[in-house]
């Protein structure tokens, strides 16, 4: 099931609302959220729900036998076995098929290559007891003496297909005690709509457009062409992720829970450094909290643990060699940056910086988008002239035209111009920024109700990119 559709829309989620604000009771609440989180993830495939009730509670006895026996060695067993449990579980539905396709390649092994489906936010879910054990074992947070809790926290249905990743501090508080109001509700609303109008209303617009350009073996195939194709995977990818995380917290308010933001206009940034500090902010923040510094981060080893992180920054995204590219690419990059590249920036007008990290972050998407190895050096090479192809042929000039405005709006709403044009205006005339603010939120949110339902009703073009990882 996914937010941008009708059944969520006006079937799933009222009935869910009703159900939930019959009664006050936190703990009856708390049933309810698990029951429809449950009944949410396993819409498609049931028994991937068995494995996230499994996995949420092996994390929940994990983590009361490593509280219990804290400071001795058993502790130190009990939660180097969980993680690898957890570990051993995401690799061997998200990577045994990778691992023994590869090994097969090199060594005359031919081993039989799995045959497992993918579990829907294996990677995220997973992601997300670790943090839980890993805390636990530190003692920065006490284990839940409630399996209720745990349940709650991993399965809670806005983040747990695509994020944004959580930890258990961060809504440990708000389980017992949400902070349910008429206030945050509209918010809540608010916040839903502008990730549902991002999603239907610009992420599958541009992603169909993307995809007729993307194609490096067709005959129509050109230099412009593909530069333009990259750009609109860019904003598609951009307003399909953001827009799931907007819903993502705007239904955590409705139900008095805030979940952590996960994206600051990145497409601002002036460096590899500062695109990964604004995009997918949560996964960032793992890599660093959980694996970066506990391996020595900047005090030892500084090389190696950089790389390791990029490493499985791509790796974490996909079972493909082209994800493991565009990560170390990034790595690369960030590591480059330090040494020497932004000093050279930083002496030049900010104009070259931003230029600078656009260039960069599209080449890094033509890696992301090409699981096929050789797709993607021939799309670069038409990109650079490489490839004899054309600048630019009469298909991409019509593309162009039929969707110069939906480009337009996507670059614009892609920036926090709008946000910094209704600031000025509030603190120029408070009170007509105030009214403005108010009207033209409520108007909005009806716009894009109205909208998103009329395209909904008519498209079979409705995948989110990252319920894929």
């Amino acid at each position: 099931m996914v937010f941008s559709s009708l059944f969520f829309l006006y079937l799933f989620l009222p009935i869910l609302l009703i159900a939930y604000f019959v009664s006050s009771n936190s703990t009856y609440r708390n049933w309810v959220l698990i029951l429809f989180s449950y009944a949410f993830y396993a819409w498609g495939e049931p028994i991937w729900g068995i494995l996230l009730f499994l996995a949420s509670m092996l994390g929940y006895l994990f983590a009361l036998g490593i509280e219990r026996t804290r400071g001795t060695w058993p502790s130190k067993v009990l939660f180097i076995t969980a993680i690898v449990v957890n570990i051993s579980l995401l690799g061997f539905f998200k990577y045994a098929g990778f691992i023994v396709g590869n090994l097969n390649a090199i060594l005359p092994l031919h081993l039989p290559s799995p045959q497992v489906g993918l579990p829907i936010g294996i990677s995220f879910f997973t992601f997300e007891i670790i943090c839980y054990l890993t805390d636990v074992f530190k003692g920065t947070i006490r284990a839940a003496r409630s399996p209720r809790k745990i349940l709650l926290y991993v399965s809670f249905f806005p983040h747990l297909v695509a994020g944004p990743i959580i930890r258990y501090s961060d809504i440990e508080q708000q389980l017992d005690h949400p902070q349910v109001s008429l206030a945050k509700f509209s918010q809540g609303i608010s916040r839903f709509l502008l990730g549902l109008g991002k999603k239907v209303l610009l992420a599958n617009l541009l992603g169909e457009v993307a995809a007729q350009l993307l194609s490096p073996g067709s005959s129509s195939a050109s230099v412009l062409g593909m530069w333009f194709g990259i750009c609109l995977f860019a904003l598609q990818i951009y307003f399909d992720f953001s827009g799931y995380s907007d819903m993502a917290i705007g239904l955590g308010k409705m139900f008095g829970i805030d979940l952590r933001e996960n994206f600051n206009y990145p497409y601002i940034s002036k460096s590899a450094g500062d695109f990964w500090r604004r995009w997918n902010m949560s996964l960032g923040g793992f890599f660093r909290d959980y694996v970066y510094i506990p391996l020595g981060g900047n005090r030892r080893f500084y090389v190696r643990n950089l790389f390791v992180v990029w490493f499985l920054t791509g790796f974490w995204h996909g079972a493909s060699w082209n994800f493991i590219i565009w990560g170390l690419y990034f790595g690369v990059l960030i590591y480059l940056e330090r040494q020497f590249l932004l000093k050279w920036l930083e002496k030049l007008p900010v104009f070259f910086s931003h230029a600078y990290a656009l260039f960069i972050i599209l080449i890094g998407w033509v890696w992301f988008y090409f699981t096929d190895f050789r797709q993607a050096i021939k799309a670069l090479s038409i990109m650079f002239g490489i490839t004899s192809r054309p600048f630019v042929t009469t298909e991409v000039q019509i593309y162009f035209h039929e969707n110069e405005l939906l480009f337009i709006a996507g670059i614009l709403l892609s920036t926090p111009l709008l946000r910094w044009m209704i600031q000025h205006i509030t603190e120029r005339s408070p009170k007509l920024g105030t009214s403005l603010t108010a009207v033209g939120s409520q108007l909005i949110n009806i716009a894009i109700l109205v909208t998103a339902t009329i395209l909904l009703v008519g498209s079979s073009y409705n995948p989110f990119l990252y319920y894929r990882f």
